[in-house]
C-alpha cells in the first residue's frame, strides 16, 4: 500500500522582529534595561528525555549525543551539509584496504589542560573496540588496531575493507577522551567530570532536570557564541511547550502535533521541521518460547497496523510510513520501502483465528520519549485487539522504558524510535546480525548476515547500496522490527535566535545564532 504524503522539507528560519527582550534567555536583564550589544549569555535548550548515561561511548541516545557533540573532538565530523569532513585530523591516507594513517591538529587542548595527542585518540578507540559491554562496540568492532605511531600520528587498521571508516570516526563514540586523566584517576571519575576538548565544557548535571555547560576559553577552534548552555528535561509536552512560550527557553524538541500551529501563531515563536532519520518501529522478540518467535503470528501484527491512520490521524500526515529501519537521506536505502506498508486486517484475522490459542503479547512503550508515542500505542493495542490479540499495553517512563532497551528485557513488543547516526544503512543493518540480535530480538537470517558483510567490506558504493537493500527486503519479510513511520523532526525556536534543524538529528550549539 503506496502512501503519496510528501516529506517535510527544511523551508530556513521564519525571523520576526523582536518586540523585546527583556526576559528572554539568551540576554541578561541588565543587556534588556540598557541595550548594550554584549556577547550573548545563555542559550537554554530542552528536550524530553534526560541522558541514561553520559559515557560517549555508552551511551547510544539523542539526549546524550546532542550534548556530547559540543563537548568533545572527534577526527572527523559532518559539516551542515550532512558531508564528512575533517574535524582533528589535518592529513590522511589509505595505505591499503586495511589501513590508514591520520595526522591530527598539535594545538588541541583538553578542558583540564591536557594536551590532547595521538595517545589519546589510541585510548578512545582502543576502548570501543575492545570493551564488548560498550553501546557503542556494535558499531566499531570492526576496527582491528589502532596505534599512536608518534605524538600526532596514529594508524588504523581494519578487519578487511571497511568503507565506513571514516564516516563511523564522525559519529557517537568516536570522541577523543583525555587518556592521561583517566589512567590516573578512573573511568568514574572522569564520568564524574565529562572532560573533553569541544567548544563547551561540562559545569553540572542535576539528574532529571539540567545539565550545565560552559564556554571552553581555550578552544582550539572559532569561539564558541555562548557563555552558558543549559540543556534542560522537561517530559511534559505541555510543560515543555509553556516554557518556549513563556521565554523560558530558547528552543525546544518534540513538539507534539497537536501543538504545531498554536507554536506557530505565536508572534515571537516559530516551529522548524526537518527530515529525520528516526523511524518508530516494533521491537519484536523472536526468542523460543514467545509467541512472536511464529513467523506468521509476526506476520499478522504487521497486517494488523494501518501505518497510514497513524500519521494521518496523529501527524496529519507529516509522518511517512515505513517498512525499513534506513530512510531517504540515508545511504543504501530501499526506496521500495519507503512510504509503503502492508496494512490487511482480513488477512490478521484470519491468521490470528487459525493460530488455535488467544496469541497474547505485551505492548511496551514510553510516554514523552517520541511525540505522542503513548497515543501511538495505544491506537496499535486497538488495531491487534481488533484482528484477535490480547494486548498487555505496557507504558513506562523516561530512564525505566530506556533501561528495558539498553538491558534487553523487552517483551514481546517494545516501541521505539531508532535514529541512523552513521547516515549509512549499515548503522541500521547491524540489528540484523546474529550478535547484535542476541537476547533482544533473537534475529538470525545467514543470508542477511551474507549481504550485510559483503556490503560492509566493499568500496563499490554502487554494490554497496544494492547489498543493502536486498538485505532491507528480507527483513521486511522476516519482521525483527516492524517499522511504523519515519518521525519529523519538530522543533519550536524563539525568534531571540536563528536555527535551522539538522538531518542526523543533532545540535551544534554554535550553529545557534542570537539575533539582535
Amino acid at each position: 500500500m503506496k502512501n503519496n504524503r510528501l516529506t517535510l522539507l527544511s523551508t530556513g528560519l521564519l525571523v520576526f522582529a523582536l518586540a523585546g527582550c527583556g526576559g528572554v534567555p539568551g540576554t541578561t536583564s541588565e543587556d534588556a534595561e540598557t541595550g548594550a550589544d554584549n556577547e550573548p549569555q545563555t542559550l537554554v535548550w530542552a528536550h524530553s528525555v534526560d541522558p541514561r548515561s553520559m559515557d560517549p561511548q555508552d551511551a547510544l541516545q539523542t539526549s546524550a549525543e546532542r550534548i556530547n557533540r559540543n563537548m568533545y573532538s572527534r577526527l572527523f565530523m559532518r559539516d551542515e551539509n550532512m558531508e564528512v569532513v575533517p574535524e582533528l585530523v589535518t592529513d590522511y591516507e589509505q595505505i591499503d584496504d586495511e589501513t590508514w594513517r591520520f595526522t591530527i591538529r598539535e594545538d588541541v587542548t583538553f578542558h583540564n589542560g591536557d594536551p590532547l595527542t595521538a595517545a589519546d585518540v589510541e585510548f578512545s578507540i582502543d576502548r570501543v573496540i575492545n570493551d564488548e559491554t560498550l553501546l557503542e562496540y556494535q558499531f566499531f568492532n570492526q576496527i582491528a588496531s589502532v596505534e599512536a605511531t608518534g605524538d600526532y600520528e596514529v594508524e588504523i587498521v581494519t578487519e578487511g575493507p571497511m568503507p565506513t571508516l571514516l564516516t563511523l570516526l564522525s559519529k557517537s563514540g568516536s570522541d577523543i577522551l583525555p587518556s592521561g586523566y583517566i589512567e590516573e584517576n578512573g573511568m568514574d571519575a572522569f564520568i564524574d567530570s565529562l572532560i573533553g576538548s569541544g567548544p563547551y565544557q561540562f559545569e553540572s548535571w542535576q539528574r532529571d532536570d539540567r545539565i550545565t555547560l560552559t564556554k571552553n576559553e581555550d578552544y582550539w577552534g572559532e569561539e564558541p557564541v555562548w557563555n552558558e548552555v543549559e540543556v534542560r528535561t522537561i517530559p511534559e509536552n505541555s510543560t515543555r511547550v509553556s516554557e518556549l512560550l513563556t521565554g523560558g527557553v530558547d528552543i525546544i524538541a518534540d513538539v507534539p502535533p497537536n501543538d504545531w500551529d498554536r507554536v506557530d501563531a505565536e508572534e515571537d515563536i516559530s516551529m522548524q521541521f526537518e527530515d529525520t532519520t528516526r523511524t518508530v518501529l516494533l521491537i519484536v522478540r523472536m526468542t523460543e518460547g514467545y509467541v512472536t518467535a511464529d513467523q506468521e503470528i509476526r506476520d499478522a501484527i504487521d497486517y494488523a497496523i494501518d501505518q497510514g491512520a497513524i500519521t494521518e490521524s496523529l501527524f496529519g500526515g507529516h509522518a511517512i510510513p515505513t517498512r525499513t529501519r534506513a530512510p531517504l537521506g540515508v545511504f543504501g536505502a530501499n526506496e521500495d520501502l519507503y512510504d509503503d506498508y502492508v496494512y490487511d486486517p482480513e488477512q490478521a484475522a484470519e491468521i490470528v483465528e487459525n493460530y488455535g490459542e488467544t496469541p497474547s503479547v505485551t505492548l511496551t512503550a514510553s510516554r514523552g520519549t517520541y511525540p505522542l508515542d503513548a497515543e501511538v500505542a495505544e491506537m496499535l493495542t486497538q488495531m491487534l485487539e481488533e484482528v484477535g490479540f490480547e494486548v498487555n499495553l505496557e507504558i513506562l517512563e523516561g530512564g525505566s522504558f530506556s533501561d528495558v532497551f539498553s538491558e534487553y528485557t523487552n517483551d514481546e513488543l517494545y516501541m521505539i524510535g531508532l535514529a541512523d547516526g552513521l547516515l549509512d544503512a549499515s548503522y541500521s543493518l547491524v540489528h540484523y546480525t546474529e550478535q547484535r540480535a542476541a537476547g533482544q530480538t533473537d534475529y538470525s537470517n545467514e543470508t542477511v548476515e551474507e549481504l550485510i558483510a559483503e556490503g560492509n567490506r566493499t568500496f563499490d558504493d554502487e554494490r554497496r547500496a544494492e547489498l543493502y537493500a536486498e538485505a532491507q527486503a528480507l527483513v521486511a519479510e522476516d519482521r525483527p522490527h516492524i517499522p511504523l513511520y519515519v518521525q519529523p523532526g519538530a522543533f519550536g525556536v524563539s525568534d531571540t535566535v536563528s536555527w535551522a534543524p539538522r538531518l542526523d538529528d543533532n545540535v551544534i550549539f554554535d550553529d545557534v545564532i542570537p539575533n539582535e
